[in-house]
């Protein structure tokens, strides 16, 4: 089956119990067992749970690969692959322009174990192999970053993850399996915020681990049974609700996102546009060869200040100032004090995430509309 069509049936057949077209939501927090050892798949929803399981397999499908686990948030699953997969010693090499939320949890909640990280440059290839130590077991890749859109070439860090015996991890937020799919590419495992594009309709915290091998997959697997930060049926059941439309939906964004960013480099207001669809992109090249789209996040430097910003957010009308993205609803994102509050002053000036810097969520709304928004909103500054 092709991309659109796993996405409305994998793992979404027929209830065998009552002939249902659609996965029904199992709201329960046990299931019953006939004798001792004896029962139909299931025994309490932490473990697992039948509309749960028809998300994991429909996700495994889309990024093919053999694994699918859910979580109950995009962090609870990095938490996931970080706390079953180092040990104290272990050494981790992460870009530095990488998600607030996921240097974050790297910083205050990883590194008191004694797991240390280095934070690089992922443009340059020789750079990572001279970061390698012998107790670096795990390769951290976001491609395209959020908020400044590198493209960090997958299928080659993966290589040299695999050569050193380190495990590589692809955040694929951004692109979602439709536009990108990094196991494909060589990568051990793929982590998602289901939150934004795949549910993709701002009603739901969710988060997702993809892989193939047998082993890491149990270890996985174990702290997410053993933790429980997994989504509720009811979750899961709007997760694979939003999943049916994705590829329509990853369509639209990229169709209005590129029309946005030409319309933004021509904005006398507007000093530099990041989109890794436009040409004059730094990793256009590398993201036409492993992505088959470019994505709905258009992110670009106002001239101005923070003053200038929020002016622009203030006379915004259709997009809506909020700290996420992924949604049917265009948003923007003032990410030195939103989604990077979290690094130091130095380090966002460093990856360019300064005080003019403003990323946008792009919509599927009409593109002329959100073109009117924001003309209007850049011509009062």
């Amino acid at each position: 089956m092709k991309f659109e069509t796993k996405a409305i049936w994998v793992g979404q057949e027929a209830d065998k119990a009552t002939g249902a077209t659609v996965v029904p939501i199992y709201q329960t927090s046990t299931f019953t067992q006939e004798e001792l050892n004896k029962n139909k798949g299931y025994e309490y929803s932490r473990i697992g749970n039948p509309t749960r399981n028809a998300l994991e397999v429909c996700l495994a499908s889309l990024e093919e690969g053999k694994y699918g686990l859910s979580f109950s948030s995009g962090l609870a699953a990095e938490h996931a692959i970080l706390f079953s997969l180092l040990r104290p010693g272990d050494h981790i090499i992460a870009p530095e322009d990488m998600y607030g939320g996921t240097y974050r949890l790297i910083k205050e909640v990883i590194e008191p174990f004694n797991i240390d990280y280095s934070l690089i440059d992922f443009t340059n290839l020789e750079l990572i192999k001279q970061t390698f130590r012998p107790s670096t077991k795990m390769v951290w890749i976001e491609t395209p970053t959020n908020p400044t859109l590198k493209i960090f070439d997958i299928a080659a860090i993966s290589e040299i993850s695999r050569r050193r015996n380190a495990i590589s991890v692809v955040d694929n937020t951004f692109m979602s399996p439709h536009f990108q799919k990094p196991l494909t590419l060589g990568t051990d495992i793929v982590v998602h915020s289901s939150t934004k594009y795949i549910n993709g309709h701002s009603d739901v915290i969710g988060g997702a681990v993809i892989l193939n091998d047998d082993e890491l997959y149990k270890k996985i697997r174990f702290v997410q049974k053993t933790v429980g930060a997994v989504p509720s049926p009811f979750d899961a059941w709007l997760t694979l609700r939003g999943l049916k439309t994705l590829a329509i939906r990853m369509e639209r964004h990229e169709k209005n996102a590129m029309i946005i960013a030409r319309f933004l480099e021509t904005h006398p207001n507007v000093e530099k546009v990041f989109y890794p669809g436009l040409e004059t992109h730094q990793g256009y090249e590398l993201a036409k060869k492993q992505m088959t789209g470019f994505g709905g996040i258009v992110s670009f430097m106002i001239r101005g200040g923070k003053n200038e910003a929020n002016e622009f957010f203030k006379k915004l009308k259709i997009f809506q100032l909020a700290d996420s993205l992924g949604g049917v609803e265009s948003l923007v994102n003032y990410s030195a004090i939103m989604s990077h509050s979290s690094f130091p002053i130095d380090l966002r000036n460093k990856i360019g995430v300064t005080d003019n810097f403003i990323r946008i969520s792009v919509g599927i709304e009409n593109h002329e509309d959100l073109i009117e928004d924001i003309k209007n909103a850049l011509d009062g500054i």
